[in-house]
């Protein structure tokens, strides 16, 4: 049978909606019996399945070589546990209340992001994949609502995941950009006339060709993404983080904290600096809610002077010899 572009689209189509009622019959569950969900999860995944496990221990290892090995290793097993309580808050989202997600997500010190927005001033938000992330697009519920609240995404390879996450992702009114988007909307919304309050999550790794600075970050010699300073330089955003903190089993807190209402003013790098040292101070804080499964030092600095350089600002990769 040969290719059927049609019959292939609406089984795609068949797929998402199949996914949405399965996902919303899920979330209708009470919080008690998902986190009975996650409670065998764990069993599954840390114990059976054993995902990651190498890969988190090693990330472990060698961001706490002060730390014992029963220390890590509870930090490993709570790390598990995160995770199967986040899959289950994530699937929560698509149907929860806004007066129940408010009880589970608590925003601190959103009167500083409503006062940029009342100058007609949009937010940069640095944000890590630390605690619920995902909850952060509950954002609007705390807000005035003249700034448009939005995030940065990575599209998902599955194209029926990816509309999944978008659907329950702009659940309470966040939109959110492609990655790969994120000038281009942010110029949309400023010729506009319309404020943002656009969240970064920076923590990821680099493409070879996007390193441009290395910092100490959790004991590690870390390339970092700077496209999200160039961003926040380039549109002069009133520049925040976001201090995440886990306050109980699908409760979190979240503390806006200033950086910078002058982001030009600022060093090159400076910004991309602060926001790993923020960063690191809440990892260590509490340890586990951060994506120790995430091959983050993947690429060394060793590797990248060996196989790049740099042109005119540019990386670019070495002829062969």
């Amino acid at each position: 049978m040969g290719y059927n572009k049609e019959r292939y689209v609406f089984l795609k189509n068949v797929g998402f909606h199949i996914a949405v009622a399965v996902w919303y019959l899920v979330s209708l569950l009470p919080f008690w019996a998902l986190h009975l969900i996650s409670d065998v999860l764990f069993v599954l995944i840390y114990h059976v399945i054993g995902y990651r496990k190498k890969v988190v221990r090693e990330n472990l290892a060698s961001s706490f070589p002060e730390k014992t090995a029963e220390e890590r290793l509870s930090i490993e097993r709570d790390f598990f546990r995160f995770l199967c309580d986040y899959l289950m808050e994530s699937i929560k989202m698509m149907s929860i209340s806004p007066e129940e997600q408010k009880a589970h997500m608590i925003f601190e010190n959103t009167n500083l992001l409503d006062a940029c927005i009342e100058q007609g001033r949009t937010c940069g938000i640095f944000m890590g994949h630390y605690c619920n992330y995902e909850w952060v697009a509950s954002l609007p519920l705390w807000v005035s609502g003249k700034g448009q609240v939005s995030t940065i995404y990575h599209p998902l390879e599955n194209q029926v995941a990816d509309r999944l996450f978008l659907r329950t992702r702009q659940h309470f009114g966040t939109v959110c950009f492609a990655m790969q988007d994120t000038l281009r909307k942010v110029l949309e919304y400023h010729k506009k006339g319309q404020p943002l309050i656009i969240g970064y999550i920076s923590d990821q790794k680099p493409f070879w060709t996007s390193i441009h600075h290395w910092v100490d970050f959790l004991n590690h010699d870390t390339p970092v993404l700077t496209g999200t300073e160039r961003v926040m330089r380039k549109m002069d955003q009133a520049v925040f983080y976001l201090d995440m903190r886990r306050i109980g089993r699908s409760r979190y807190v979240g503390t806006f904290k200033p950086i910078t209402m002058e982001p030009k003013k600022m060093r090159e790098f400076e910004l991309t600096d602060i926001y790993h040292q923020m960063l690191e101070e809440s990892i260590r804080r509490d340890p586990a809610p951060w994506l120790w499964s995430h091959k983050r030092w993947s690429r060394t600095r060793e590797e990248f002077n060996r196989l790049y350089e740099v042109v005119d600002g540019k990386v670019i990769k070495k002829a062969e010899n």
